[in-house]
């Protein structure tokens, strides 16, 4: 398991490294993701061991959140300047997102049923 977790740390860290030196305006972990999914396609499936130890990460997952919520709380009066942006932002983007999620599945529950079928 350990294999794996080192795994997904250097994925991320790759992803880190290749937006800082290409000067991408994508963040690192997410480059990292796609390292990793890319990792997965290649080998055709998820490891066992992989999936216990990313199983285990996402249960803790609100632990992640603590800095995020700290760092609003600490820089509150900035978010009263911007409320506008930051709205439209928050509801532009959940909107999308409830938008692409309801394709995705659609379109992926189509072709399931049509590998069932055929």
């Amino acid at each position: 398991m350990l294999t794996y977790l080192t795994l997904i740390f250097a994925c991320q860290l790759a992803g880190e490294l290749i937006a800082h030196a290409l000067h991408l305006p994508v963040p690192g972990p997410v480059l990292g993701m796609v390292l990793l999914f890319a990792f997965l396609l290649v080998r055709g499936k998820i490891p066992k061991d992989l999936a216990t130890v990313t199983d285990g990460l996402l249960s803790h997952m609100s632990l992640l959140f603590v800095p995020a919520g700290v760092g609003v709380m600490l820089h509150f009066r900035l978010f009263g300047d911007d409320w506008l942006p930051i709205a439209a932002a928050l509801i532009v983007s959940t909107a999308l997102t409830v938008v692409v999620t309801g394709l995705m599945m659609a379109w992926l529950g189509k072709r399931a049923a049509t590998d069932i079928e055929g």
